[in-house]
């Protein structure tokens, strides 16, 4: 039976960035393929108050039809991970892209250093536009077209309404404190991944973790790419995708 593919996208961000790969994930994928906004982001601007990873996930897995694939990059792969878990008859499989149970440096775990997203916090309130066009450089890192794929994005990105400050603020949050190690090494739906050894928000250390997590992951790294395979290395990407959908 044929399932619907829900493209969600990464903090900051918006369902633009997922425009330059959909001719293709529609072509490939025999059922409907959309790309969402998170709550609070692009043309979805209502957020939950609290705006927890447990509400917004709880709005999002609402919009979706029984047996659904999602498609997770960054903290859009927490959502995913998360909806999976608590609401499996929604979720047939999970695709997570450049994205961990865990963000946050831990003892045991590679992930973001905790002064490096508490600044960002920081410089949110002051500079929002200048906050995520530095995120933006940290997701190109190590792609030999940086430059190009920063461009391509804010373009992208500019076609929809701007994040609200609680979901950006939220999402850090998320980001900082969510831990689902567990929920992701007992997930009741197959999880595969699509990862880039240059990700300097990912290291490629926590990949070899989660495989310890869960034996049956499976996952796909590209050598050259960073934080936003799909951008920098498109046909690589979806090349990995084609065998996991």
């Amino acid at each position: 039976m044929q399932n619907e593919l829900v493209l969600l996208h990464g903090w900051g961000m918006n369902q633009g960035v997922w425009q330059l790969i959909l001719p293709e994930l529609q072509f490939m994928h025999n059922d409907t393929v959309r790309s969402v906004d998170l709550l609070g982001y692009g043309n979805n601007q209502t957020s939950p108050k609290p705006y927890t990873l447990h509400a917004a996930a709880l709005q999002l897995s609402n919009q979706l039809q029984p047996n659904t694939t999602l498609m997770g990059w960054s903290l859009g792969g927490l959502f995913a991970l998360y909806i999976a878990k608590h609401w499996p008859e929604k979720v047939a499989k999970v695709i997570l892209v450049a994205a961990t149970p865990l963000f946050a440096e831990g003892d045991d775990w590679p992930g973001i250093k905790a002064n490096v997203l508490a600044a960002f916090k920081e410089q949110l309130v002051t500079h929002r536009e200048k906050t995520i066009d530095r995120f933006l450089a940290i997701q190109a890192m190590g792609s030999e077209n940086a430059r190009d794929d920063i461009k391509q994005l804010k373009q992208l990105l500019n076609e929809f309404p701007a994040p609200q400050e609680c979901a950006l603020t939220a999402g850090l949050d998320i980001l900082q404190q969510d831990d689902l190690r567990d929920a992701f090494a007992c997930c009741p739906v197959p999880i595969r991944a699509v990862f880039g050894r240059l990700d300097a928000l990912v290291p490629y250390r926590a990949v070899t973790k989660m495989k310890v997590l869960k034996h049956d992951f499976e996952y796909e790294v590209i050598d050259k790419a960073s934080h936003a395979p799909f951008i920098s290395h498109k046909k690589e990407f979806l090349s990995a995708v084609k065998s996991m959908l």
